[in-house]
Protein backbone atom coordinates (compact mmCIF):
# COMPACT_ATOMS: atom_id res chain seq x y z
CA UNK A 1 0.00 0.00 0.00
CA UNK A 2 0.81 3.53 -0.17
CA UNK A 3 2.54 5.04 2.59
CA UNK A 4 3.29 8.92 3.05
CA UNK A 5 5.32 9.90 5.91
CA UNK A 6 5.02 12.74 7.15
CA UNK A 7 6.24 15.83 5.92
CA UNK A 8 9.59 17.78 7.08
CA UNK A 9 8.81 20.89 8.73
CA UNK A 10 11.51 23.35 8.44
CA UNK A 11 12.63 26.12 6.72
CA UNK A 12 14.84 24.48 4.26
CA UNK A 13 12.55 21.38 3.47
CA UNK A 14 9.41 22.40 2.53
CA UNK A 15 7.71 19.28 0.46
CA UNK A 16 9.76 16.26 1.26
CA UNK A 17 7.96 12.90 1.03
CA UNK A 18 8.72 9.68 1.16
CA UNK A 19 6.86 6.51 -0.92
CA UNK A 20 7.26 2.97 -0.77
CA UNK A 21 5.70 1.40 -3.66
CA UNK A 22 4.63 -2.45 -2.97
CA UNK A 23 1.84 -5.09 -4.70
CA UNK A 24 -0.90 -2.77 -4.91
CA UNK A 25 0.47 0.60 -4.45
CA UNK A 26 -0.44 3.55 -7.00
CA UNK A 27 -3.13 1.79 -8.08
CA UNK A 28 -5.77 4.99 -8.14
CA UNK A 29 -3.59 7.13 -9.32
CA UNK A 30 -2.95 4.35 -12.64
CA UNK A 31 -6.31 4.41 -13.06
CA UNK A 32 -6.77 8.36 -12.88
CA UNK A 33 -3.86 9.05 -15.30
CA UNK A 34 -5.30 5.80 -17.70
CA UNK A 35 -8.51 7.88 -18.43
CA UNK A 36 -6.22 11.37 -19.11
CA UNK A 37 -3.67 10.03 -21.16
CA UNK A 38 -3.24 12.57 -24.18
CA UNK A 39 -1.30 10.34 -26.22
CA UNK A 40 0.94 6.91 -26.08
CA UNK A 41 2.76 7.82 -29.67
CA UNK A 42 6.15 7.92 -30.09
CA UNK A 43 7.62 11.33 -30.92
CA UNK A 44 7.81 9.56 -34.70
CA UNK A 45 11.03 10.07 -36.89
CA UNK A 46 14.07 11.97 -35.33
CA UNK A 47 17.26 13.33 -36.38
CA UNK A 48 20.20 13.17 -34.72
CA UNK A 49 22.41 16.76 -34.68
CA UNK A 50 25.91 16.89 -33.82
CA UNK A 51 27.31 20.12 -32.35
CA UNK A 52 31.64 21.16 -32.16
CA UNK A 53 33.33 22.77 -29.52
CA UNK A 54 36.40 24.30 -30.06
CA UNK A 55 37.10 25.31 -26.28
CA UNK A 56 39.51 22.27 -24.74
CA UNK A 57 37.09 20.15 -22.18
CA UNK A 58 39.78 19.81 -19.18
CA UNK A 59 38.86 16.70 -17.18
CA UNK A 60 39.10 15.25 -13.90
CA UNK A 61 42.63 13.02 -14.95
CA UNK A 62 44.51 16.01 -15.33
CA UNK A 63 44.18 15.54 -19.08
CA UNK A 64 42.39 17.55 -22.17
CA UNK A 65 40.12 16.58 -24.13
CA UNK A 66 40.90 19.19 -27.49
CA UNK A 67 38.16 20.15 -29.60
CA UNK A 68 35.20 17.72 -29.63
CA UNK A 69 31.82 16.77 -30.83
CA UNK A 70 28.32 16.23 -29.24
CA UNK A 71 26.06 14.38 -30.97
CA UNK A 72 22.45 15.12 -28.94
CA UNK A 73 19.16 14.81 -30.13
CA UNK A 74 15.63 16.79 -29.06
CA UNK A 75 12.13 16.31 -28.67
CA UNK A 76 9.16 18.91 -27.91
CA UNK A 77 9.44 22.35 -28.65
CA UNK A 78 11.58 24.91 -26.29
CA UNK A 79 9.08 27.28 -24.72
CA UNK A 80 10.03 31.04 -24.83
CA UNK A 81 11.02 31.29 -21.39
CA UNK A 82 13.09 28.01 -22.11
CA UNK A 83 11.67 26.83 -18.80
CA UNK A 84 10.56 23.55 -20.04
CA UNK A 85 14.14 21.90 -21.02
CA UNK A 86 14.73 18.06 -19.55
CA UNK A 87 17.80 16.64 -19.79
CA UNK A 88 18.18 12.85 -20.29
CA UNK A 89 21.29 11.26 -19.07
CA UNK A 90 22.17 7.71 -21.06
CA UNK A 91 23.37 4.83 -19.02
CA UNK A 92 26.34 2.27 -19.83
CA UNK A 93 25.35 0.98 -23.59
CA UNK A 94 23.03 3.47 -24.45
CA UNK A 95 23.10 7.05 -26.61
CA UNK A 96 21.32 9.98 -27.36
CA UNK A 97 18.11 8.26 -28.89
CA UNK A 98 15.75 8.08 -26.31
CA UNK A 99 12.92 8.48 -27.90
CA UNK A 100 11.42 8.28 -31.76
CA UNK A 101 12.93 5.79 -34.63
CA UNK A 102 14.91 6.86 -37.68
CA UNK A 103 13.42 7.29 -41.34
CA UNK A 104 16.37 4.81 -42.37
CA UNK A 105 15.96 2.45 -39.37
CA UNK A 106 12.12 2.14 -38.10
CA UNK A 107 13.18 -0.71 -35.91
CA UNK A 108 15.87 1.24 -34.08
CA UNK A 109 13.76 2.93 -31.41
CA UNK A 110 14.90 4.90 -28.90
CA UNK A 111 16.12 3.29 -25.52
CA UNK A 112 13.54 5.17 -23.35
CA UNK A 113 10.84 5.36 -25.83
CA UNK A 114 8.07 4.35 -23.42
CA UNK A 115 9.15 7.00 -21.61
CA UNK A 116 9.49 10.22 -23.71
CA UNK A 117 7.30 11.23 -25.79
CA UNK A 118 3.28 13.45 -26.39
CA UNK A 119 1.47 11.97 -23.49
CA UNK A 120 4.21 9.98 -22.03
CA UNK A 121 5.44 10.47 -18.39
CA UNK A 122 7.62 12.68 -19.74
CA UNK A 123 5.38 14.70 -21.96
CA UNK A 124 7.00 16.13 -25.32
CA UNK A 125 3.72 18.10 -25.61
CA UNK A 126 5.30 19.79 -22.66
CA UNK A 127 8.57 19.52 -22.25
CA UNK A 128 11.79 20.22 -24.44
CA UNK A 129 13.80 17.12 -24.05
CA UNK A 130 17.30 16.86 -24.84
CA UNK A 131 18.95 13.25 -24.96
CA UNK A 132 23.22 13.54 -25.41
CA UNK A 133 25.81 10.79 -26.30
CA UNK A 134 28.50 11.76 -23.28
CA UNK A 135 32.45 11.89 -24.86
CA UNK A 136 34.35 8.93 -24.82
CA UNK A 137 31.54 6.83 -25.93
CA UNK A 138 31.34 5.39 -29.52
CA UNK A 139 27.63 6.90 -31.15
CA UNK A 140 28.54 9.90 -32.62
CA UNK A 141 30.21 12.05 -29.92
CA UNK A 142 34.26 12.54 -29.45
CA UNK A 143 35.29 8.90 -28.43
CA UNK A 144 38.19 6.21 -28.93
CA UNK A 145 37.15 5.66 -32.65
CA UNK A 146 37.40 9.51 -33.28
CA UNK A 147 40.49 10.50 -35.00
CA UNK A 148 42.85 12.27 -32.82
CA UNK A 149 43.93 15.37 -34.29
CA UNK A 150 47.70 14.83 -32.88
CA UNK A 151 48.38 11.92 -34.60
CA UNK A 152 45.55 12.04 -37.82
CA UNK A 153 44.63 8.01 -36.30
CA UNK A 154 42.23 7.20 -33.89
CA UNK A 155 42.76 7.57 -30.77
CA UNK A 156 42.39 4.26 -29.35
CA UNK A 157 43.73 3.26 -25.91
CA UNK A 158 45.22 7.03 -26.01
CA UNK A 159 41.49 8.55 -25.26
CA UNK A 160 41.60 9.69 -21.83
CA UNK A 161 39.66 8.28 -18.83
CA UNK A 162 36.48 10.27 -18.89
CA UNK A 163 34.06 10.83 -15.56
CA UNK A 164 30.65 11.23 -14.77
CA UNK A 165 31.88 14.77 -13.94
CA UNK A 166 33.48 15.18 -17.09
CA UNK A 167 30.71 14.10 -18.77
CA UNK A 168 28.47 16.45 -16.66
CA UNK A 169 30.74 19.40 -18.08
CA UNK A 170 30.57 18.66 -21.00
CA UNK A 171 26.44 18.32 -21.23
CA UNK A 172 26.49 22.09 -19.74
CA UNK A 173 28.56 23.24 -22.62
CA UNK A 174 25.97 21.45 -25.09
CA UNK A 175 22.92 23.92 -22.84
CA UNK A 176 25.07 26.50 -23.16
CA UNK A 177 25.07 26.68 -26.58
CA UNK A 178 21.10 25.81 -27.25
CA UNK A 179 20.41 28.59 -24.69
CA UNK A 180 19.52 26.78 -22.26
CA UNK A 181 20.31 28.37 -18.61
CA UNK A 182 18.64 25.77 -16.23
CA UNK A 183 17.07 22.87 -16.79
CA UNK A 184 13.62 22.24 -15.06
CA UNK A 185 14.83 18.65 -14.60
CA UNK A 186 17.81 16.11 -15.36
CA UNK A 187 16.88 12.81 -15.58
CA UNK A 188 18.26 8.98 -15.53
CA UNK A 189 18.43 5.96 -14.74
CA UNK A 190 21.95 3.70 -13.26
CA UNK A 191 24.85 5.49 -14.66
CA UNK A 192 22.42 7.97 -16.11
CA UNK A 193 20.93 8.83 -12.27
CA UNK A 194 24.54 9.42 -11.43
CA UNK A 195 24.81 11.99 -13.67
CA UNK A 196 21.67 13.83 -12.85
CA UNK A 197 22.78 13.97 -9.19
CA UNK A 198 26.35 15.07 -10.43
CA UNK A 199 24.60 18.15 -12.00
CA UNK A 200 22.94 19.30 -8.58
CA UNK A 201 26.73 19.17 -7.50
CA UNK A 202 28.44 20.72 -10.31
CA UNK A 203 25.95 23.48 -11.23
CA UNK A 204 23.10 23.61 -8.38
CA UNK A 205 22.20 26.73 -9.62
CA UNK A 206 21.27 25.45 -13.20
CA UNK A 207 18.91 22.68 -12.33
CA UNK A 208 15.47 22.46 -10.69
CA UNK A 209 15.02 18.76 -10.22
CA UNK A 210 16.83 15.90 -10.52
CA UNK A 211 15.34 12.29 -11.15
CA UNK A 212 17.98 9.60 -9.82
CA UNK A 213 16.26 6.23 -10.81
CA UNK A 214 17.76 2.86 -10.06
CA UNK A 215 20.87 4.44 -9.15
CA UNK A 216 23.75 4.76 -6.48
CA UNK A 217 25.66 7.30 -4.66
CA UNK A 218 29.22 4.82 -5.57
CA UNK A 219 29.73 1.57 -6.75
CA UNK A 220 30.14 -1.67 -4.07
CA UNK A 221 33.29 -3.40 -3.69
CA UNK A 222 31.27 -6.08 -5.68
CA UNK A 223 30.44 -4.28 -8.62
CA UNK A 224 33.35 -3.27 -9.25
CA UNK A 225 34.84 -6.49 -9.37
CA UNK A 226 32.29 -7.26 -11.77
CA UNK A 227 33.23 -4.23 -13.99
CA UNK A 228 36.81 -5.28 -13.40
CA UNK A 229 36.38 -8.94 -14.55
CA UNK A 230 34.20 -7.86 -17.77
CA UNK A 231 37.34 -5.03 -18.26
CA UNK A 232 39.85 -8.20 -18.17
CA UNK A 233 37.80 -10.38 -20.85
CA UNK A 234 38.29 -7.37 -23.17
CA UNK A 235 42.07 -6.54 -22.27
CA UNK A 236 43.13 -10.24 -22.48
CA UNK A 237 41.39 -10.99 -25.49
CA UNK A 238 44.50 -11.43 -28.56
CA UNK A 239 42.80 -8.85 -30.72
CA UNK A 240 42.77 -6.07 -28.13
CA UNK A 241 45.77 -4.71 -29.05
CA UNK A 242 46.68 -3.00 -26.43
CA UNK A 243 43.52 -0.79 -27.45
CA UNK A 244 45.05 0.06 -31.16
CA UNK A 245 42.60 -2.60 -32.95
CA UNK A 246 41.33 -0.60 -35.55
CA UNK A 247 44.55 -0.13 -36.79
CA UNK A 248 44.63 -3.83 -37.03
CA UNK A 249 41.11 -4.29 -38.54
CA UNK A 250 39.67 -6.29 -35.97
CA UNK A 251 37.38 -6.38 -33.06
CA UNK A 252 38.13 -7.55 -29.60
CA UNK A 253 34.93 -9.50 -29.91
CA UNK A 254 35.12 -12.64 -27.83
CA UNK A 255 36.04 -9.99 -24.66
CA UNK A 256 32.87 -7.91 -25.36
CA UNK A 257 31.09 -11.08 -25.49
CA UNK A 258 31.49 -12.00 -22.43
CA UNK A 259 31.76 -8.52 -20.74
CA UNK A 260 28.25 -8.22 -21.46
CA UNK A 261 27.17 -11.67 -20.81
CA UNK A 262 28.45 -10.46 -17.35
CA UNK A 263 27.11 -7.10 -17.31
CA UNK A 264 23.70 -8.62 -18.20
CA UNK A 265 23.57 -11.15 -15.63
CA UNK A 266 23.78 -8.47 -12.92
CA UNK A 267 20.58 -6.59 -14.44
CA UNK A 268 18.12 -9.35 -14.23
CA UNK A 269 16.70 -10.40 -10.64
CA UNK A 270 17.27 -14.22 -9.51
CA UNK A 271 13.33 -14.34 -9.68
CA UNK A 272 13.07 -12.90 -13.16
CA UNK A 273 15.51 -15.36 -14.47
CA UNK A 274 13.90 -18.36 -13.06
CA UNK A 275 10.79 -16.99 -14.60
CA UNK A 276 11.91 -16.64 -17.87
CA UNK A 277 14.62 -19.81 -18.48
CA UNK A 278 14.46 -21.66 -14.97
CA UNK A 279 16.52 -24.88 -16.11
CA UNK A 280 14.66 -25.13 -19.40
CA UNK A 281 16.95 -27.00 -22.17
CA UNK A 282 17.45 -25.57 -25.59
CA UNK A 283 17.20 -29.33 -27.07
CA UNK A 284 15.47 -30.80 -24.40
CA UNK A 285 18.04 -33.01 -23.13
CA UNK A 286 21.45 -32.53 -22.10
CA UNK A 287 24.64 -32.66 -24.90
CA UNK A 288 27.77 -33.63 -22.79
CA UNK A 289 29.49 -31.32 -24.48
CA UNK A 290 30.53 -27.42 -24.02
CA UNK A 291 27.74 -26.38 -26.55
CA UNK A 292 24.42 -24.69 -25.09
CA UNK A 293 22.76 -26.66 -23.07
CA UNK A 294 20.47 -24.47 -21.11
CA UNK A 295 18.01 -21.49 -22.69
CA UNK A 296 19.60 -19.14 -20.33
CA UNK A 297 22.99 -20.11 -21.82
CA UNK A 298 21.52 -19.40 -25.23
CA UNK A 299 19.78 -15.91 -23.98
CA UNK A 300 23.40 -14.66 -23.12
CA UNK A 301 25.43 -15.56 -25.70
CA UNK A 302 22.59 -14.33 -27.99
CA UNK A 303 23.07 -11.00 -25.96
CA UNK A 304 26.98 -11.15 -25.93
CA UNK A 305 27.06 -11.68 -30.22
CA UNK A 306 24.75 -8.71 -30.72
CA UNK A 307 26.50 -6.35 -28.15
CA UNK A 308 30.01 -7.39 -29.69
CA UNK A 309 28.35 -6.13 -33.02
CA UNK A 310 27.80 -2.22 -32.47
CA UNK A 311 29.56 -1.17 -29.11
CA UNK A 312 33.53 -0.08 -28.90
CA UNK A 313 35.58 -2.56 -26.72
CA UNK A 314 37.65 0.79 -25.58
CA UNK A 315 34.28 2.78 -24.65
CA UNK A 316 33.35 -0.08 -22.50
CA UNK A 317 35.97 0.43 -20.66
CA UNK A 318 36.30 3.96 -19.77
CA UNK A 319 32.30 3.99 -18.83
CA UNK A 320 32.98 0.89 -16.56
CA UNK A 321 35.71 3.23 -15.17
CA UNK A 322 33.56 6.20 -14.88
CA UNK A 323 31.05 4.16 -12.90
CA UNK A 324 33.87 2.40 -10.57
CA UNK A 325 35.46 6.25 -9.88
CA UNK A 326 32.09 7.93 -9.35
CA UNK A 327 32.12 8.95 -5.55
CA UNK A 328 30.92 12.10 -4.83
CA UNK A 329 31.58 11.46 -0.47
CA UNK A 330 35.01 11.05 -1.45
CA UNK A 331 36.25 14.29 -1.54
CA UNK A 332 34.36 14.87 2.05
CA UNK A 333 35.86 12.73 3.97
CA UNK A 334 33.18 9.62 2.65
CA UNK A 335 30.40 11.64 3.86
CA UNK A 336 27.41 11.98 1.47
CA UNK A 337 25.87 14.34 3.86
CA UNK A 338 28.87 16.65 3.34
CA UNK A 339 29.03 15.85 -0.12
CA UNK A 340 25.07 16.68 -0.88
CA UNK A 341 25.14 19.90 1.15
CA UNK A 342 25.47 22.30 -1.71
CA UNK A 343 22.48 20.78 -4.07
CA UNK A 344 19.81 23.11 -4.12
CA UNK A 345 17.51 20.33 -6.15
CA UNK A 346 14.59 18.83 -5.57
CA UNK A 347 14.92 15.49 -6.01
CA UNK A 348 13.13 12.27 -6.92
CA UNK A 349 14.50 8.69 -6.06
CA UNK A 350 13.11 5.61 -7.18
CA UNK A 351 14.85 2.17 -6.50
CA UNK A 352 13.53 -1.46 -7.65
CA UNK A 353 13.08 -3.88 -4.81
CA UNK A 354 14.68 -6.85 -6.29
CA UNK A 355 17.52 -4.40 -8.29
CA UNK A 356 20.62 -6.33 -6.73
CA UNK A 357 23.06 -4.51 -8.70
CA UNK A 358 21.86 -0.97 -7.09
CA UNK A 359 19.62 -1.86 -4.32
CA UNK A 360 17.08 0.05 -2.25
CA UNK A 361 19.54 0.43 0.54
CA UNK A 362 21.33 2.58 -1.93
CA UNK A 363 18.98 4.73 -3.03
CA UNK A 364 18.22 5.26 0.69
CA UNK A 365 21.51 6.47 1.65
CA UNK A 366 20.82 9.18 -0.92
CA UNK A 367 17.38 10.05 0.49
CA UNK A 368 18.85 9.94 3.78
CA UNK A 369 21.80 12.53 2.98
CA UNK A 370 19.32 14.59 1.31
CA UNK A 371 16.85 14.72 4.49
CA UNK A 372 20.34 15.51 6.55
CA UNK A 373 20.45 18.59 4.57
CA UNK A 374 16.72 19.75 4.63
CA UNK A 375 16.46 19.24 0.89
CA UNK A 376 13.01 18.47 -0.42
CA UNK A 377 12.68 14.75 -1.85
CA UNK A 378 10.09 12.25 -2.76
CA UNK A 379 11.24 8.55 -2.59
CA UNK A 380 9.85 5.58 -3.82
CA UNK A 381 10.26 1.61 -3.88
CA UNK A 382 8.29 -0.33 -6.81
CA UNK A 383 8.17 -3.92 -5.90
CA UNK A 384 9.16 -4.93 -9.32
CA UNK A 385 10.23 -8.79 -10.36
CA UNK A 386 13.10 -7.50 -12.83
CA UNK A 387 15.63 -6.25 -11.12
CA UNK A 388 17.86 -3.50 -12.28
CA UNK A 389 16.53 -3.21 -15.70
CA UNK A 390 13.21 -2.48 -14.59
CA UNK A 391 14.09 1.22 -14.95
CA UNK A 392 13.67 0.71 -18.71
CA UNK A 393 10.15 -1.48 -18.87
CA UNK A 394 6.60 -0.79 -18.34
CA UNK A 395 5.65 -0.87 -15.36
CA UNK A 396 2.20 1.16 -14.34
CA UNK A 397 2.99 1.98 -11.01
CA UNK A 398 6.68 3.70 -11.35
CA UNK A 399 5.24 5.78 -15.03
CA UNK A 400 2.24 6.89 -13.06
CA UNK A 401 5.04 8.15 -10.73
CA UNK A 402 7.41 10.14 -13.13
CA UNK A 403 4.56 10.93 -14.78
CA UNK A 404 2.76 12.80 -11.63
CA UNK A 405 6.15 14.07 -10.77
CA UNK A 406 6.53 15.93 -14.30
CA UNK A 407 2.86 17.19 -13.91
CA UNK A 408 4.09 18.96 -10.70
CA UNK A 409 7.02 20.33 -12.58
CA UNK A 410 4.89 21.66 -15.27
CA UNK A 411 3.11 23.31 -12.87
CA UNK A 412 5.78 24.67 -11.43
CA UNK A 413 7.83 25.75 -14.56
CA UNK A 414 4.64 26.79 -16.56
CA UNK A 415 4.96 24.48 -19.29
Amino acid sequence: MLQRLPRINTAKASGVEFLKARSQVLTGLFHFWNMHTVSSNSVGVVTPQTLHFDTPLPLKSGAVLPAFDLTYETYGTLNAERSNAVLVCHALNASHHVAGTYADAPKNVGWWDNMVGPGKPLDTNRFFVIGVNNPGSCFGSTGPKSINPGTGKPWGADFPVVTVEDWVAAQARLADALGIETFAAVMGGSLGGMQAMQWSLSYPQRIRHALVIASTPKLSAQNIAFNDVARQAIITDPDFHGGHYYEHGVVPRRGLRVARMIGHITYLSDDDMAEKFGRALRAGNYGFDFEVDFEIESYLRYQGDKFSDYFDANTYLRITKALDYFDPAAEHGGDLTRALAQTQTDFLVVSFSTDWRFSPARSHEIVRALLNNKRAVTYAEIDAPHGHDAFLLDDARYHALVRTYFERIAQEVGA
